[in-house]
Parts: C-alpha cells; structure tokens; sequence
C-alpha cells in the first residue's frame, strides 16, 4: 500500500471535512427548499471514500456507486461548484441541471453516478470493468452499493460473470447499518453480507469503514489483484450514517443514543486525532483548513445560486442525434 504519510492525514481531513461541510450546507438548503426531490446525505461515511481514493489510480480507475453521491464526484476531481449547481438543479451543473442529487455524473472524472434504482449499478460497474478487461486499459471499477442492494437478484447475476470471466472490479458494500429504515437483522438471516462471495469463491471480507487506513489497506489487496488480471473481490465496509436515511427519514427505528455512540469513532475526529498525537499540524495550520474549507463551500453556495436555471429549449437538445431527422439539432 502507498505509504499513509503526514500529508496524507492532512489531505484526508480536509477532504473529509470538506465533504461533511458541503452535505451539512446542502442539508440546509434542502430545508430552505433550494434542492428538490430527495436527498440522500453520507455524513458519517467518509472514511469508505477516503481509503479507497488513496489506494486507486485515478487516471485510470472508475467508480460507480447508488443516490448517496454527491462527494464522490469531488473526490475524483469534480469542480464541487458544479456539484452544488446540479443540485440547485442549475445549467452550470455536471448534468447541467438536469441529473439533480441522485445523478451526479462524469465521464471526464470516470465517475459513472449515481444511480437512483437500488442496486442497478452492480452489474452495469461489471460491464464497466468488462470494458477495461476488452480494451486492456489496465483500469479498475470500484462498484459501491448499499446494504439494501445486497438483498437484489441483479448482484448474483454480476458476480457469477465477474468471476466467470474474472472482471477488473472491486464489489464494495457500505454497511451503514440500515436499508432505508429497515435493519440487517430484519433482511436476512445473516449479518455477514460479505459472505455472499464465498458462494461464488470469491475473494471477500469484513472492513472497518470508520477508519481511512483500513480502507485503503483492503483497497489496496482489492485493486491489485483486480489489475492483475485475477478477477474481483467483495468487501463489506461496515459504517454508519449520522442522518436519515434521506432528508424526509423521521428515523423512528435508532435511538439518538445509538448515533452519539457512533460519533465517538467519527473518522474526521480519528484522523484529526492521528493529526494532533503526532504533531503533523499545530492548532493554527488545522483553524487555517477549517477556514478553507468554510471558505470554499460558501464560494459552492454562491457560483450555484448565481448560475441560471436551464432554458426550456434545453430539454429538445439533449436528445440523442438522428441523421435522418433534422429537425431537432443536437447542440450539445
């Protein structure tokens, strides 16, 4: 694994920090009735995105993941002001305006969405990795689901012919504890959901994703048998989601004591703890983050309510192309 150094805790805090910022600031405005539809927020999670950045090419690799997406994207290199316009449902944003929360999307970034339909991205990240495997592009698909999406048909389908024809893609559970407001124990008869692998003998097992470093330690194992040619592996990163499963969740099924005991091990707080125990930075360098990070999400909030709606007309040239009929031109 690349070596987990100063700058590397440094850089996760701040990512980290600012993706919690962001989704707490989008939170705010969902309330205030500036984002519409559903919302689906990852605070507690970000550890998961965290560990697996430092552990890819991202030159090469690709993720797919469900509706909780809105960090990712900025993980993989996405202007987080167009992140914030498409959920302000702006024509600045990555879709321009038209994918909204649960269809960030980005094809420069090999960030393939968000996906509304729970667990439709399973096999489509198969055929991504299917596609790296035919062209020899030597790139792998990190394909992210929740723990609702495990209980799908479509997830047997794709690792019986990931493994058949041995796929570059990483399977990655996020175990918040909850499918919607239903828990694990009332979807199956087991806890384990990194154990639908050993059916298929696929490589697989349990992660802590609370902390970056094991992240990126099973990542890391993942991705390089992925890109050596031996086929996917299934990890269960087992993780917690601070708010409702989207803004409407009442959240009636876990107690308030429940989420305080799992903030206790909130990997922003363990790696901001790692930062002052070794004396990476002193308490002004870690302030100086903090107001960047405040900084750039006001400037996220600013860029998107000064962008335009998209114009009617839009919705005639985002159609596909039609040699033959020529009266609606694709423009863009």
């Amino acid at each position: 694994m690349k070596e987990v150094t100063k700058e590397v805790y440094l850089k996760w805090y701040e990512d980290m920090l600012l993706w919690r910022k962001f989704e707490d600031k989008l939170a705010a405005l969902y309330i205030q009735q500036k984002v519409r539809g559903f919302l689906h927020l990852y605070n507690g999670q970000e550890a998961v995105l965290a560990g697996a950045l430092h552990a890819m090419d991202l030159t090469k690799d690709k993720m797919i993941t469900a509706y909780r997406n809105h960090v990712q994207p900025i993980g993989m290199g996405v202007d987080p002001r167009r992140v914030m316009a498409e959920l302000l449902g702006k024509v600045t944003g990555t879709s321009k305006g038209m994918g909204g929360s649960m269809h960030i999307f980005s094809k420069e970034h090999r960030f393939y969405g968000g996906h509304g339909i729970v667990g439709g991205q399973i096999p489509v990240g198969a055929g991504l990795a299917f596609a790296d495997k035919y062209f020899e592009t030597g790139g792998v698909t990190m394909t992210y689901f929740g723990d609702g999406a495990a209980r799908q048909g479509s997830l047997h389908e794709a690792f019986n012919m990931a493994m058949l024809w041995k796929l570059p893609v990483v399977f990655i559970v996020e175990n918040n504890g909850y499918a919607m407001g239903t828990s694990v124990e009332r979807t199956a008869n087991h806890t384990d959901i990194w154990k639908l692998g050993l059916g298929y003998e696929m490589p697989c097992g349990p992660v802590d994703g609370m902390n970056p470093v094991k992240v990126a330690e099973a990542m890391t194992e993942a991705i390089d048998r992925a890109r050596r040619g031996d086929g996917p592996t299934f990890l269960e990163m087992k993780t917690y989601r601070y708010r409702g499963h989207s803004m409407s969740d009442a959240q009636l099924y876990r107690s308030k004591e429940e989420v305080e005991e799992y903030k206790k091990i909130d990997p922003i707080t363990q790696v901001l703890d790692v930062i002052k125990d070794q004396k990476y930075a002193t308490e002004e360098e870690i302030e100086a983050i903090d107001k960047r990070v405040k900084e750039l999400v006001e400037e996220c909030v600013t860029f998107a309510e000064e962008s335009e709606y998209p114009p009617i007309q839009q919705l005639y040239d985002v159609v596909y192309e039609q040699e033959n009929y020529p009266f609606l031109p694709h423009k863009l």
